[in-house]
Parts: structure tokens; sequence; C-alpha cells
């Protein structure tokens, strides 16, 4: 099954109010997912981090609820999964607040299913907030950075 194919089954769940599905084909592969946050079972394919990177420093979680500026774009999560700041423990982040950002730079990454999957920005401007804590989880369509595009 590939990621795409998993990412629209998650995005039709959360359209239907489709809580929990599982999937079995004929012994090929098994996946059970939970919208609440958790992907229960899939095949290993990639190893995860050994460690958590060092967090990050976020915005709060009252900015989180506040509307953005105008000015700012959301970059958001196109899946459900574990947020990662850095490439691997013990490097620096990708970005942090204040950093300029090129369109296609990758920003973080989302580790969904064992998978680890680069999330780039969409725009080229300054990360102004960075919404999530480092190995926290995410939910599809939260916002993960505000970006003031250039």
């Amino acid at each position: 099954m590939k990621l795409e194919q998993i990412e629209s089954l998650m995005k039709m769940m959360s359209e239907n109010g489709v809580g929990e599905l599982a999937l079995d084909v004929e012994g090929k592969y098994a996946i059970e997912l939970r919208m609440q946050g958790a992907v229960v079972a899939a095949p290993a394919i990639v190893a995860a981090p050994a460690a958590a990177p060092v967090a990050a420093p976020v915005a709060t979680a009252s900015a989180a609820a506040e509307a953005p500026a105008s000015n700012f774009d959301e970059i958001k999560s196109p899946m459900v999964g574990t947020f990662y700041a850095a490439p691997k423990p013990g490097v620096p982040n990708f970005v942090k607040v204040g950093d300029k950002v090129s369109a296609g730079q990758t920003l973080c990454i989302i580790e969904a299913m064992k998978l680890m999957n680069e999330i780039e920005s969409d725009v080229a401007g300054t990360v102004r907030e960075i919404l999530v804590e480092n190995a926290g989880p995410v939910q599809f369509g939260q916002v993960l950075f505000r970006v003031e595009a250039d």
C-alpha cells in the first residue's frame, strides 16, 4: 500500500466521521487506523529514531488558538503521526522561529506508520511560529508552522 493511498484513507475517514478502519488484504498487509491520534498497527518499513531530539522552542498553546495574522501562511500536517523537528537526534533542527525559508525547503519530519515523511514549505518567507512540540503527536490538517511570506 502506498503512502498516498493511506493519506487518502485518512482524509476520507476524517471527512466522513469514521473513527476506526481496519484492512487485511489477503495476507499482503494489514493496517488498522484510529483517528483519535494513534496508528495502531502497520508493517515496519523504516526504523524510527532511537531517541527524540531536544525540543525546539514552540509557541504557547494560547498562541496556537489565536487566529493567524492575514499575512501568515499556515503549513499543515498532511497526515496523522509524530512530529520531529530535526532529521535525527543530536543534530540541529530543520528550522527555528525567525529563520528564512524557501519554497520546497524541509521544515520537519512526520513519522507515520514507521515512514519518515519530510514536510516542505509551500512558500518563501520567515518562520514566525512553530506550533508543535518535538516528538509530539499531530493530527491530519493540524497547523504545524506559520510562515510570513516574503
